[in-house]
Order: structure tokens, then sequence, then C-alpha cells
């Protein structure tokens, strides 16, 4: 199963506004809105220990009701592509 980390030496800045947070992505100079539950996985990453989309969904769980397990890990997975994408998280 595949791993993300967050880089610690990549500096990014968060300003929550409502339902949006952007994130400024200091080495690209890109901006980024995100909406939930972005956010909340970008917070359970700053320890920049590797965490795949199962163990992520096992730190979300203990704050949020994510529905049936499959297809919230599957849900989980995509949003950290998507953040790879981005290049606000790496895989590890």
């Amino acid at each position: 199963m595949q791993a993300y980390r967050r880089d610690a030496t990549d500096r990014v800045d968060a300003c929550v506004l409502d339902d949006l947070t952007l994130f400024y992505h200091h080495r690209s100079g890109q901006t980024h809105m995100v909406i939930s539950p972005v956010p909340e996985i970008w917070d359970r990453m700053a320890d920049g220990a590797p965490v795949t989309a199962q163990a992520m969904h096992d730190r979300l769980a203990r704050d949020y009701d994510l529905g049936p397990v499959q297809n919230a890990v599957a849900e989980i997975g995509a949003h950290l592509d998507a953040l790879v994408l981005l290049g606000l998280v790496r895989t590890a």
C-alpha cells in the first residue's frame, strides 16, 4: 500500500476562509484552494511520518464518522494522490 508524507522542509501557510482553506506553497509560489477533508488530512500529517490511506483513515476516524471503511479509505487515498499532484505531499 502506498505511503505519503509531508516534507518538513516544504513551507506551506494555511488560511481558513469559511469552508475554504488556502494553502500557499512557498517553494512553488502557488496558492491552492481546498475544502474538507483535505485540511483535516493535511493537519494529521504534520509529524512528517509516512502514512497510508488506511492509517489516515484510522487517524481521522477518531474525530469523524467516515462511513464504510472501504469507501472512506478509497476517498482518502484519492485526496492523498491529489495532494501529491499539487506538490504538497510526497510519496514515501
